[in-house]
């Protein structure tokens, strides 16, 4: 049995749906790497939820935005995959549903992140190019990446 992949409105979440995500967030992005900073930014109210869920429990999540959002482009943020199941590799799994819904959801082709430093090459596996000086954001060193097609 395989991740099962979701793509919702913030609307369309059910409350279980939502609090598991902001707990899946908080787990990684503020527990795990010690950084705390405000994860409940604004934009998850205009965002396109992505997540893939495993035998009833919510493992892999990002963030889609159209363009004008995040960035002049269309974007890709909050990727994020359960500690526990990472040697599935379903990050991978996780960037080609999130670059297809974009795709698919806004008909977009060009693609600009911001990603952690440490993920380069992980972006780098998936077209993703550096357009930017490091910078930090909370205290993590992070660089822009674009995508240009699909």
């Amino acid at each position: 049995m395989g991740i099962h992949w979701k793509i919702k409105s913030f609307e369309a979440l059910s409350t279980h749906e939502l609090y598991d995500i902001m707990k899946l967030r908080s787990t990684i992005f503020v527990v795990e790497q010690n950084c705390v900073y405000l994860d409940l930014d604004g934009k998850d109210k205009v965002a396109l939820h992505l997540y893939g869920e495993f035998e009833g429990k919510i493992v892999a999540y990002s963030r889609l935005f159209k363009p004008g959002i995040s960035f002049e482009n269309a974007s890709i943020g909050r990727v994020v995959v359960d500690a526990n199941y990472r040697e599935r590799k379903w990050g991978h799994d996780l960037m080609r549903e999130a670059i297809a819904g974009i795709k698919t959801h806004f008909g977009e082709s060009k693609i600009t992140i911001g990603a952690q430093l440490y993920l380069k090459k992980f972006y780098e596996s998936h077209g993703f190019v550096q357009t930017s000086e490091m910078y930090l954001e909370d205290d993590i060193p992070h660089i822009e990446m674009k995508r240009e097609s699909c």
